[in-house]
């Protein structure tokens, strides 16, 4: 548990905790200490070496020692029916085979849960209690979540297909930090005293904002809760959130742990269901303050559309990305290959801010496809459940095609396909990891989200000709600069036209660190103090003063 609190910046330790094994035990003890302490969870699972766990379509899935515990909607502090009784299956991407059937919440069941937060905000003790009793909940909570860990990670891979090592050794210790870290911001909200030109008193007030409605994605559905769920309840609202229909287990597992943890009933409610019903209806409903999305620029597009349509509620919004990964000619190209296949190929490609175009300079090109071609063949791919699997299956079948589709668009577009290309074996939703060398800025696989384990590696000559290229896309979430120069560093990460610019390093989330993007990757940031000012009003109280000592 020591271990699981030590974990900041744990999640790119654990990406990288095999590559650089030196730097990492010299730098990074927490980081290492927090996967040997997974690694218990790990064996429990599965014994098996590495290797083995390279034949998805041969080896039998590993069932999880997990109970699904709940599968209805949280409304008002209870568990629920959908009020037509509909369900839908929620799957394992391993297989494709239903997990459990899940209450099917559509516009009626938002209604009732947006009834449920007005109530606990308008006349509930949440928003009324001191801010240090509401730390206190949130610190309670994570202290579950610790408790729960290994249920928790497993409920996680399992529904969403991410390693368990990813869920256990760095997701799971992440949310509770998260939530300590909002918990600890609980009490230290505070407003202004503003001197006026005349006899005033000005009061700068910062309150809650009301109801906020968050919808979350599949692909990190434990991370997305803590960024909205956390900072919307430290500043004292009330919250109605709809999953993702593909990966509903886990927040609702976490949810009932914040009611065990003391939260009010009515504070948060969990609605499970479909975008076009429940997430429309959320996005319209006049009773809703406030929006926070995280999911695809497409219906990020929507869901602002709704809300302008409705009341003009203001609308938090972290969408997709194409970010560029640059490798100078001066970098060690080895660790430059590890970094940036992990920068692509992490949580099977499923990221937002997948480094997914990888600009290499052309005094190295030839050396680093070679070595990342090699890489991408040793990658193993297998039951995530399984210990020493890198790469588990895609979400469904849908993303899964798609990913496939985009595979056929780049060798038909002429890109050299140097690595994987197709499905790896033939259960569940597993792919090759796949590389493309000799790719240009206007192929698809260069320029779309693929939101899969294809790597696009693209050569340019100078630092000039690749800022242009780099900011040449509708996107600007994130980049990734690896070079031993100082100046080229300084140069291109004020240069690029996006929220996170990593230099030797990627995929670093610590709470306080800002995330979100430029452009049509969205709007506002998640996580650290920015977080806060997307769930809170400002309010101007002018009072008069009347023979005053001083003004």
């Amino acid at each position: 548990m020591a271990a699981r609190r030590a974990a900041s910046s744990i999640l790119s330790r654990c990406l990288l905790a095999r590559s650089f094994p030196a730097s990492a035990s010299a730098s990074s003890p927490a980081g290492n200490s927090a996967l040997l302490g997974a690694g218990a969870l790990l064996h429990r699972f599965s014994t098996a070496p590495a290797a083995a766990a390279a034949a998805p379509a041969t080896d039998e899935p590993i069932q999880p020692p997990v109970e699904i515990k709940y599968t209805q909607l949280l409304i008002n502090g209870n568990f629920v029916d959908a009020a037509s009784g509909k369900t839908f299956p929620t799957l394992d991407p391993r297989t494709g085979e239903v997990i459990a059937r899940v209450a099917e919440g559509d516009s009626e069941d938002i209604n009732r849960a947006v009834a449920a937060a007005r109530r606990a905000f308008d006349e509930g003790p949440w928003p009324r209690m001191t801010a240090y009793e509401r730390c206190r909940v949130l610190l309670r909570f994570a202290d579950l979540i610790e408790r729960d860990a290994e249920e928790i990670a497993a409920l996680e891979t399992w529904d969403n297909g991410k390693t368990l090592a990813q869920s256990a050794g760095a997701e799971v210790p992440m949310l509770a930090r998260c939530m300590r870290y909002y918990a600890g911001w609980a009490d230290k909200i505070h407003g202004l005293v503003v001197p006026a030109d005349g006899p005033h008193h000005v009061q700068v007030l910062h309150e809650p904002v009301g109801v906020a409605g968050q919808i979350i994605p599949w692909n990190f559905p434990l991370l997305m809760f803590a960024w909205k769920v956390g900072p919307a309840l430290a500043c004292g609202n009330a919250v109605v959130l709809k999953t993702a229909e593909q990966t509903p287990l886990s927040a609702l597992y976490v949810a009932s742990l914040l009611h065990e943890a003391g939260l009010p009933d009515g504070v948060l409610n969990v609605v499970s269901g479909f975008g076009p019903t429940a997430g429309a209806a959320l996005c319209s409903h006049m009773g809703v303050d406030k929006l926070a999305f995280t999911g695809s620029t497409g219906t990020g597009q929507i869901v602002l559309e709704l809300a302008a349509r409705s009341n003009l509620k203001p609308v938090t919004l972290e969408l997709g990305g194409k970010s560029p990964f640059i490798v100078m000619d001066d970098a060690d190209v080895d660790q430059a290959v590890e970094l940036a296949h992990h920068a692509v190929f992490f949580n099977q490609g499923q990221c937002c801010c997948a480094g997914s175009r990888t600009f290499v300079h052309e005094r190295v090109y030839d050396e680093f496809v070679e070595k990342s071609k090699a890489r991408a063949q040793k990658r193993v791919v297998g039951d995530p459940f399984r210990y020493g699997v890198e790469q588990g299956p895609q979400i469904d079948e849908e993303q899964f095609k798609k990913i496939l589709r985009y595979v056929r668009s780049g060798v038909d577009s002429g890109a050299t396909l140097v690595a994987g290309g197709d499905r790896a074996g033939n259960r569940g939703f597993y792919i090759q990891p796949t590389v493309f060398a000799d790719a240009k800025d206007e192929m698809k696989i260069a320029k779309e989200e693929i939101f899969g384990p294809v790597q696009t590696i693209l050569k340019f000559s100078g630092v000039e000709e690749v800022i242009l290229r780099a900011n040449a896309t509708q996107y600007g979430l994130a980049a990734g600069v690896f070079t031993k120069g100082l100046d080229a560093a300084n140069t291109l990460s004020r240069a690029l036209r996006a929220g996170t610019v990593w230099v030797n390093c990627y995929d670093v989330f610590d709470a306080g660190i800002p995330f979100g993007g430029y452009k049509m990757s969205g709007v506002g940031r998640e996580k650290g103090i920015y977080a806060l000012r997307n769930y809170l009003q400002t309010k101007a109280v002018v009072t008069p003063i009347r023979d005053a000592a001083w003004l």
